[in-house]
């Protein structure tokens, strides 16, 4: 069984934490550890597959922007007292090893690279322009210690979630795509025997349904690749929506006539959304055709600006 990245680089920290102490203690003292960004490890999904590359014993080292440009030099050597392998498993501590992923950075640079600013964003129009998956990678995996506390509150202020705005404006997009795409266009795709069409149109509302499902839990959707495979861990509609995708994923869109089971997944799921919106009281709208109930959800977004945008729009 392939060794859980989070679980090694947990326990190499800590075997490598008495060194850091002894070497660069004041900078241990301001700075915060753990894994944290890109990689598989940082979700717990990595395997065996993983381990081809960018795998091994490492943590990130973040450090206060002045103090890592001022004192690279004494946190190299520190760092560089830090064994080649641990418990069988390749260090990747080393400067060309790092791919800048781990190792010595600085704090609000890590940020600054996911959010494009180096700090919480404050307004509806920074957090629209921030890729979900970003903010998923700059909140995942684990902080194993935080001398100051600066890169937790960072963290935690991110982890509180959009605007419920924004959550509402992009709920309301999540009804159009979903509507459009697989109760609309889907079947008749199927009915014209369009099988690229049908495929396309499965592969968007596939899309959709995932980030309604991560909107819905107050959740950051990380990289598609590892969507699903997150979602069936989401309380709210997590492993139906898991499980609608795989059943369109096992449809073949060549034979109409089979494809029955998977336009009628798409139905009972959207009707399970919307039931969902109307226990969150995000919309009073009957039914289960989700199209009229996009814009009855944006409707209750409080500012001006973000309620008028294209309803179809994030």
């Amino acid at each position: 069984m392939t060794e859980n990245g989070l679980a090694l680089v947990g326990r190499f920290f800590q075997a490598s934490l008495p060194t850091l102490n002894e070497h660069i203690p004041d900078i241990m003292a301001c700075s915060a550890a753990g894994l944290v960004g890109e990689g598989s490890e940082c979700l717990g999904f990595d395997d065996a597959i993983s381990r081809d590359h960018d795998w091994g014993a490492a943590f990130c080292l973040w450090i206060p922007d002045a103090l890592f440009a001022s004192e690279r030099e004494r946190i190299e050597k520190a760092l560089a007292l830090l064994p080649a392998s641990f418990e069988g498993h390749p260090v990747r501590m080393a400067p060309q090893l790092r791919m800048g992923r781990v190792g010595p950075l600085p704090l609000r640079g890590f940020y600054r690279r996911f959010l494009g600013i180096d700090r919480v964003p404050s307004t509806w129009q920074e957090w629209r322009a921030i890729p979900e998956y970003h903010l998923c990678s700059c909140t995942n995996g684990a902080v194993f210690m935080d001398g100051s506390g600066e890169f937790t509150a960072f963290r935690d202020a991110l982890l509180a979630y959009y605007p419920e705005d924004i959550r509402l404006k992009k709920i309301a997009a999540r009804c159009m795509v979903m509507a459009q795409a697989g109760q609309y266009n889907l079947a008749r795709a199927l009915q014209r025997e369009e099988t690229v069409t049908a495929m396309l149109a499965a592969a968007r509302f596939s899309e959709a349904a995932l980030s309604m499902a991560f909107l819905l839990n107050r959740r950051f959707m990380p990289f598609y690749k590892w969507a699903a495979r997150m979602a069936k861990s989401l309380p709210l509609l997590g492993r139906e929506t898991a499980e609608t995708l795989q059943t369109l994923a096992h449809t073949a869109w060549d034979e109409p006539d089979r494809a029955v089971p998977a336009v009628e997944a798409v139905e009972a799921l959207c009707a399970s959304v919307a039931d969902e919106l109307r226990r969150q009281g995000l919309t009073a709208e009957p039914g289960s055709w989700l199209w009229p109930l996009g814009p009855s959800v944006q409707r209750n977004v409080n500012d001006p600006e973000v309620r008028r945008l294209n309803v179809m729009e994030d």
